[in-house]
């Protein structure tokens, strides 16, 4: 069940906020936590854990959130000037304390490519989280990793919805840290599968280009945390 960010602090990030540094990275953050497999057509189920920090309906070249007056649209995401569908995108930032395996919010056929660098080093995101944990709101002030890190962009197609849609992972300052669990290309995923996992501090956003056939209404605001396969995130709703 989505938690709002005070209430997720509350419980689980208190639950082990003091055990020591080590066993955090080298026990808890590689955990994979058993989780029911839920099959539903009628919902997009969050890609990773984290804290939603946007969730709007934007044009390609639209600014998504602006970083100290630059602007960040799909096309600098996706790294595609060509990319010319208006889309619906959420945003989720993975903190130290999340789940870091990354599952498959809609069945269908992946296929991934990784990006190229901008920079030899990946900018770190502590700053980000941070800014969420202190002031208790989803924070993109110090987002400017969002331009220049690692990232690999996964592209779905789904035969229910007849059409392509894609998860971004975006990593932080470890390099080469996204490690996809099948290298193949074009490989059919059932719903809410694992298929990746980020290392450390990340971010996922799920990318949705509309449809005309369908309407997709985001059902968690920014400012929520949400886990990975367990909390419905966006709602599919045929057009009549």
């Amino acid at each position: 069940m989505p938690k709002t960010l005070q209430e997720w602090l509350d419980t689980e990030v208190k639950e082990v906020s003091t055990k020591p540094l080590r066993w955090l990275s080298e026990q808890y953050f590689f955990r994979d936590p058993a989780r029911p497999m839920f099959s539903n057509t009628n919902f997009f189920y969050p890609p990773a854990d984290g804290i939603i920090l946007y969730a709007k309906q934007v044009s390609p070249d639209q600014s998504i959130i602006d970083i100290k007056g630059k602007p960040y649209s799909l096309k600098t995401a996706m790294r595609d000037n060509d990319y010319d569908k208006k889309s619906l995108v959420v945003g989720i930032f993975m903190t130290f304390y999340d789940v870091h395996i990354n599952r498959l919010p809609y069945a269908g056929r992946l296929s991934y490519k990784e990006l190229e660098s901008i920079n030899t080093y990946n900018y770190p995101m502590i700053n980000v989280e941070k800014d969420i944990i202190n002031e208790i709101v989803p924070c993109t002030n110090n987002a400017e990793y969002l331009f220049n890190n690692q990232r690999v962009l996964n592209r779905i197609y789904s035969m229910d919805l007849q059409q392509h849609y894609y998860v971004l992972q975006i990593a932080d300052y470890d390099v080469d840290c996204i490690t996809p669990y099948r290298l193949k290309q074009n490989q059919p995923l059932v719903q809410n599968q694992r298929f990746s996992q980020i290392r450390y501090g990340s971010q996922v956003d799920l990318i949705i280009p509309l449809s005309e056939r369908f309407e997709f209404e985001t059902l968690i605001d920014a400012g929520m945390h949400v886990e990975a396969g367990l909390d419905p995130l966006v709602k599919v709703i045929e057009k009549v």
